[in-house]
């Protein structure tokens, strides 16, 4: 059986734009995805700091360095510019592979830059 299980975690990165007349998706610095492993179309989990709204999208590549955190398509109306959201992507684990998985967290900054970078630690049911 496989369950759901955290893959990695952008933390509290700060939207920098909202574009809700562009094709849905989050568009993110590849630095916050390189820090991840987060990869272009994947599925993520949205959740945002200040209002409490939580959505999914899928991964658009920003440009290299320039702290772009980007809602667009319906998204870009279930946040602002200036919030700090969650951005979190799941896998699919047996029961064997839980046991060893550690999910990346990248922690950012004011300027979406990575402040600290961890792992979790994996499941304690092995």
């Amino acid at each position: 059986m496989l369950r759901e299980y955290l893959f990695a975690k952008i933390h509290r990165c700060v939207v920098t734009g909202c574009h809700p007349n562009y094709m849905g998706s989050i568009t993110i610095d590849p630095e916050l995805l390189d820090c991840t492993g987060i990869q272009v179309n994947e599925k993520v989990l949205i959740a945002d700091c200040e209002n409490g709204n939580r959505f999914e999208t899928y991964v658009f590549e920003g440009e290299r360095g320039s702290g772009q955190i980007l809602l667009n398509g319906a998204a870009a109306t279930l946040t602002q510019v200036g919030h700090r959201v969650l951005v979190m992507a799941f896998c699919q684990l047996t029961p064997e592979e839980a046991c060893t998985h550690r999910p990346k967290v990248v922690i950012c900054d004011e300027r979406n830059r990575a402040a600290r970078q961890l792992t979790y630690e994996p499941a304690k049911s092995c």
